[in-house]
């Protein structure tokens, strides 16, 4: 008797797009500093990259610091060539279809909570809003399919409506962790205590 088939999952990869680690998280720049944002959004962007759990990275960025930082953490680089977020993802996404990759998980560099990436990994779009269901944490979509990324205020709906516009069947996750990123200093504040201390802002005291 003939085995069934056996059902193979699509190849399927992370980007990680990071414009700089100089200059981010802005907003806390008050109560950080500007070495203490750029070495936050390091250590976040680490726990984003090692929540790829096995999936290959690529890190979108023109950034030359970004790219050694990447590389020595045995991501790949995609070099961009243009500004802007929406582009980042666009590039990076077109050159993981013409290298093969059927889907593509794009998730935020400021995922503070970041343990695993693979709730996101599943077909049409797949996406993680962030806690004011507003933003895109983590969004997963077929290579191929031409998706128009829409980043920025109300991205959320705005990716759910370009699902609709190319027939992709739509996936909200509800996932604690993944919805959590870092936007203003209370945030730093109400992560839980083990994490404020990998991150390095343990004996923070901020005051909004």
């Amino acid at each position: 008797m003939a085995s069934p088939p056996v059902s193979e999952e699509p190849v399927t990869a992370v980007v990680v797009p990071i414009r700089s680690f100089e200059g981010a998280l802005s907003r806390l720049e008050h109560v950080l500093g500007r070495s203490g944002c750029r070495d936050l959004m390091r250590r976040m962007a680490g726990r984003v990259v090692a929540a790829a759990d096995g999936l290959p990275v690529h890190v979108a960025t023109d950034d030359a610091e970004v790219a050694a930082w990447a590389t020595n953490l045995g991501a790949d680089v995609v070099a961009v060539g243009r500004p802007g977020l929406n582009i980042a993802v666009s590039v990076a996404v077109d050159r993981l279809a013409a290298a093969g990759v059927e889907r593509a998980v794009v998730a935020h560099a400021d995922l503070a909570l970041a343990r695993t990436l693979r709730p996101a990994a599943g077909p049409g779009l797949v996406i993680v809003p962030d806690g004011r269901r507003d933003g895109s944490n983590v969004v997963c979509v077929p290579t191929g399919c031409g998706f128009r990324f829409a980043y920025g205020p109300g991205s959320f709906a705005r990716h759910v409506a370009e699902a609709e516009r190319l027939q992709l069947s739509v996936t909200v996750v509800q996932d604690d962790d993944l919805a959590y990123d870092i936007d203003h200093p209370e945030d730093l504040l109400a992560l839980p205590a083990q994490d404020r201390l990998a991150l390095g802002v343990d004996s923070l005291a901020v005051s909004p």
